[in-house]
């Protein structure tokens, strides 16, 4: 027996977490039974559905692309726009783990695993993603430090981070520098930026965890290998990669 969220992001129709909200909905049904009990546990052989449509046991598939400027991190855009899911021919229902600003470029994983998903992006797993990115104006060591040591943006505090390489430009009107946080809060590399006069001009993440898009093209896109997604999960369980 399984809990049915776990059921449901198994098959790839969503996060845990987006199922759970599916059931709490009233938009799962279990043998033909509407269901709202996160509680509820189903076996193999029942028959599980999302708004009607009978949910098939996929098998585990995971993917890294090298997202380009002017493609949205969602399964489905009201707004017709070209999504992340568009670029990848996986037959499997995947979505992507974590979400890009529509206008930020670099590594985007994808999955149809709920449970991987869910421990790359729950924020006690602290999993490293690095960005590149490019603010207006020189930055000081002391605003470097003030971020690094964690910045107050209202709901929430920043997490410390790190910040190295850090060049201007040659016209000394902007500046480029590489960040590492291990949190992924909506808006949050730009909204730190912005908070101490930075606005931020172009951002790349160019790592999460172990895996970067070396050799892939904007838009190319290969499969996760066994020791990318070994290394991952042990990332998220340990905070190393050989445990």
């Amino acid at each position: 027996m399984e809990r049915l969220q776990k059921v449901i992001a198994a098959a790839g129709a969503a996060s845990r977490r987006a199922a759970e909200l599916m059931i709490t909905q009233g938009r799962v049904s279990v043998n033909g039974e509407i269901v709202s009990s996160l509680g509820t546990q189903v076996a193999e052989t029942d028959v599980v559905a999302v708004d009607g449509n009978s949910l098939s046991r996929e098998e585990k598939v995971y993917f890294v692309l090298n997202k380009p400027s002017g493609v949205v991190s969602t399964t489905d855009d009201d707004k017709g726009r070209k999504t992340v899911v568009d670029l990848i021919h996986a037959k499997e229902r995947i979505f992507p783990i974590g979400r890009l600003d529509f206008d930020t470029t670099g590594v985007l994983l994808l999955t149809n695993d709920g449970d991987f998903n869910n421990a790359l992006i729950h924020p006690r797993f602290h999993v490293e993603k690095e960005y590149r990115v490019k603010v207006a104006g020189l930055i000081r060591k002391e605003t470097s430090t003030k971020i690094c040591r964690g910045i107050d943006l209202g709901e929430f505090k920043t997490k410390p981070a790190k910040i190295f390489d850090v060049r201007y430009d040659e016209d000394k009107t902007s500046t480029h520098l590489t960040m590492i946080v291990t949190e992924g809060k909506y808006h949050q590399i730009k909204r730190v930026f912005e908070a101490v006069g930075h606005p931020v001009l172009k951002l790349r993440r160019e790592r999460f965890g172990t895996v970067t898009t070396e050799g892939l093209k904007p838009g190319g896109w290969r499969r996760l290998k066994p020791h990318e997604i070994k290394h991952l999960w042990n990332l998220s369980r340990f905070g190393k990669t050989d445990a």
